[in-house]
């Protein structure tokens, strides 16, 4: 199983950022971009993981998740978009996510929960965000022109309430990879 820890986003939420994005993606731009019911912000990729470690990492999640002891929502606010590790040459074009304490602390949980069960603790930076597009392996400096002009004309801003840290497995296809729920834990 290919896995990884998130924090999914209500519906509403994932359509208004995707609604927000359009110009973008209208740039006919060398990206793949992520359907919308995909968007959802990560907080550990776990990766191809057998199936017979999954009461492992289910303790893992329900540990970082708090407990499941007075649960409480989280709430995240979203502003703006950007692409990583610029526009120059972007990878990976971004919704993002303010990151606040809270937020902070549970993906510390996750990390420090995990890290125990092999798998190593991420070098870089924790900057929250949710991965709208990836660029083509092949692209060119100049295909992306366009795309920062654009990224910086765009506005949005939204808060969204989630309950759940989820252990979702991710299934590669030729149309791109399908998430699912494997697991939730409500976070407190």
């Amino acid at each position: 199983m290919r896995l990884f820890v998130a924090l999914n986003l209500p519906d509403a939420v994932r359509e208004a950022v995707w609604r927000a994005a359009a110009p973008l993606r209208e740039l006919d731009l060398p990206v793949t971009w992520a359907r919308v019911d995909a968007l959802h912000l990560t907080l550990k990729f776990l990766g191809d993981v057998p199936d017979k470690r999954e009461g492992e990492l289910l303790a893992a999640l329900a540990r970082a998740a708090g407990g499941g002891d007075a649960p409480r929502p989280l709430t995240l606010e979203l502003r703006g978009f950007g692409a990583f590790p610029g526009f120059e040459r972007p990878r990976v074009f971004w919704a993002g996510i303010e990151p606040a304490p809270a937020l902070e602390l549970l993906q510390n949980r996750v990390e420090q929960e995990f890290a125990p069960l092999g798998f190593p603790t991420e070098a870089r930076a924790f900057r929250p965000h949710l991965t709208l597009g990836r660029a083509a392996r092949d692209r060119r400096p100049a295909d992306f022109h366009r795309a920062g002009v654009m990224i910086e004309a765009l506005v949005h801003d939204a808060s969204a309430t989630v309950e759940t840290l989820d252990l979702m497995q991710s299934t590669l296809q030729p149309s791109g990879a399908v998430y699912q729920v494997r697991h939730r834990e409500r976070v407190s």
